[in-house]
């Protein structure tokens, strides 16, 4: 499936999916999805073969969730969301093991969230498919936390079933020299919901897709995303949520700050409203706060809409530095200028992380962006990491 948008200079393709690579040709740099891309930081995730590569996992899981393996080959890895990019068709096809499926039954309500662990341990090319398998009326926690150093392409797929709850906060808290590579394809029930929060600090490249699709109507996705670039780090997050279903509704927010020589960081929300989702209510907004000269932040919203019988659907996108007016009142009030700065930021993120959920992983995100602030991107991701917590 590929879907065109009309921009202007004519009409650009944003979105194909699909399980066979021949649709996916080995990328030059110049295509629409690649062009802010450093390809030559891909080494390995676009043309790689099987790999002995790992991750260690570790979880904590709450009664009545269970982690199970299904095998490669087996159909029901073909039912979930298709792959959107040639590293997520290389994912499916070079994860030997399969895939681990994190199962939740129908009607279940755990009591704690479910938190799974992955720690690289070098930097061999990994490839990894994770499946979330909520069932219908479910509602539920999970963490996904990665930390260490690795090489890692990830296939995740959202499975939300009818009238089913998620909330899915996934933090990437590697090493400097880690590459993340990941698609997420969410799969929203009827009357199913996700809240869905990607926290970005570490790594040297990180590049997240985020797709939603929904098969009935009352599907409601709130996606949100924090990421903190230093320097020479890029970090990259795109969406794309297909209104397909009438009455479904999606709210997309994403905060990032930049500081340091060669910070980058590229936001990417597309939103399409096709001619059958009568009813839609959509909104999309990226903030970007610039901390330092020598940092790029490329944002990107589009919306399609095929019918005009909707709620609303609207975007928002602003790039700028601190706001005088605020550093002044704190300054006026006897708070230095480099104490004021970290207020403001921390501010700035507040209410992303306040939306969790999770008082432990919130506090220790609100530590790593302390650690951030005061120029510690290396404590930073101990705060941040469950083992240092």
């Amino acid at each position: 499936m590929t879907e065109t948008y009309t921009i202007e200079g004519g009409p650009v393709e944003l979105h194909r999916s699909s399980f066979d690579v021949a649709d996916f040709p080995l990328p030059t740099g110049r295509e629409e999805d690649w062009r802010f891309t450093p390809l030559d930081r891909l080494r390995g995730l676009l043309d790689g073969g099987p790999s002995d590569g790992r991750l260690s996992w570790t979880t904590d899981l709450p009664e009545g969730v269970e982690l199970t393996t299904v095998g490669a080959g087996d159909p029901y890895l073909r039912s979930v969301p298709k792959p959107v990019d040639r590293v997520g068709v290389l994912t499916l096809a070079n994860a030997t093991d399969g895939a681990v499926v994190l199962r939740v039954p129908a009607n279940a309500e755990p009591s704690a969230p479910a938190v799974i662990r992955l720690a690289g341990n070098g930097g061999d090319v990994v490839w990894g498919h994770v499946i979330l398998d909520i069932g219908a009326n479910a509602q539920v926690s999970v963490v996904i936390e990665h930390s260490g150093s690795a090489r890692y392409a990830g296939e995740l797929s959202v499975l939300v079933g009818d009238g089913a709850k998620l909330k899915l906060v996934s933090v990437q808290g590697w090493d400097s020299d880690a590459v993340h590579v990941q698609h997420t394809g969410v799969r929203l029930g009827k009357d199913a919901s996700i809240a869905s929060t990607q926290i970005t600090l570490g790594g040297d490249l990180v590049r997240f897709v985020e797709t939603v699709e929904y098969t009935g109507p009352g599907g409601d996705a709130e996606m949100a995303g924090l990421y903190i670039a230093d320097a020479g780090q890029h970090q990259e997050h795109r969406l794309f949520v297909d209104h397909s279903a009438p009455k479904c509704r999606s709210n997309v927010t994403y905060k990032g700050a930049l500081q340091g020589e060669g910070a980058h960081t590229v936001w990417v929300g597309d939103v399409l409203i096709r001619a059958t989702a009568e009813g839609t209510d959509t909104y999309e907004m990226n903030r970007n706060l610039v901390l330092t000269d020598g940092t790029r932040a490329d944002s990107v919203p589009n919306l399609e809409i095929e019918t005009g019988e909707i709620v609303g659907a609207g975007h928002a996108s602003t790039t700028g530095r601190f706001d005088d007016e605020q550093l002044f009142y704190l300054q006026a009030r006897g708070i230095s200028e480099e104490e004021a700065r970290r207020l403001v930021v921390r501010g700035f993120f507040a209410e992303l992380i306040h939306k969790i959920g999770i008082p432990d992983l919130q506090d220790r995100l609100l530590a790593a962006i302390e650690a951030e602030l005061g120029g510690e991107p290396e404590a930073a991701i101990s705060a941040v990491t469950e083992e240092n917590a």
